[in-house]
């Protein structure tokens, strides 16, 4: 079976890019991880990568004119490991107009959250002062706007009395770990198809 190729993007711990890399190494996994990339290069998710010895790249978006300079660099680097499908995992940049132009409909993001509700950034923070009952994550298709592109999938995390920003975060983040793993494997067995603003998932 040939296997997809991944290159997950990230800014931090890399907590995601670990749960996809352990689920590619499962048995029967659709998808293998090729290559961690990060516009920060203190980010600890590198030192992961290279524990699990993926190859981890620092491109510094300070080095470049522009954001179409710094993308056209990563899309580089990017296209030299035929890489199918783009995962972003704490990843604390817009996409822009030339990552999304070569690879369309090939970018995936997973947001600590219900989208619509709450997209950018401290979205538990966001969850806490509205009070909401229930949270959770979710995984989209990343396009132009923040957190705006077409859901494929969400977990709901119920909110419990006395929760703080931690407590939140750490149980959204074990579901993250789960929902993530299960839609890339998803859209590596041909069951995602976008339709307009709806993501159709066939059995």
């Amino acid at each position: 079976m040939k296997k997809g190729n991944v290159a997950v993007l990230l800014s931090g711990r890399g907590s995601n890019f670990a749960a996809i890399v352990r689920s590619s190494r499962a048995d029967g996994a659709d998808f293998t991880v090729r290559l961690a990339v990060s516009d920060c290069g203190e980010a600890a998710g590198l030192k992961k990568a290279a524990r699990f010895g993926i190859p981890a790249h620092h491109i510094d978006p300070a080095l470049f004119p522009g954001k179409a300079a710094y993308e056209t660099r990563l899309c580089e680097l990017l296209e030299r490991e035929k890489i199918d499908l783009v995962c972003l995992a704490g990843y604390m940049r817009l996409v822009g107009p030339v990552l999304l132009g070569r690879f369309p409909g090939r970018i995936l993001n997973i947001h600590p959250a219900l989208l619509p509700s709450f997209p950018g950034l401290d979205a538990q923070a966001q969850a806490l002062r509205h009070g909401v009952k229930v949270s959770g994550c979710t995984v989209h298709f990343v396009d132009s706007g923040t957190d705006t592109g077409a859901i494929i999938a969400q977990q709901a995390v119920a909110v419990r009395s006395g929760d703080d920003v931690e407590r939140l975060s750490r149980r959204i983040l074990r579901q993250e770990h789960i929902l993530y793993p299960r839609v890339i494997s998803m859209f590596f067995a041909g069951r995602l198809q976008i339709a307009g603003r709806t993501v159709i998932i066939s059995e």
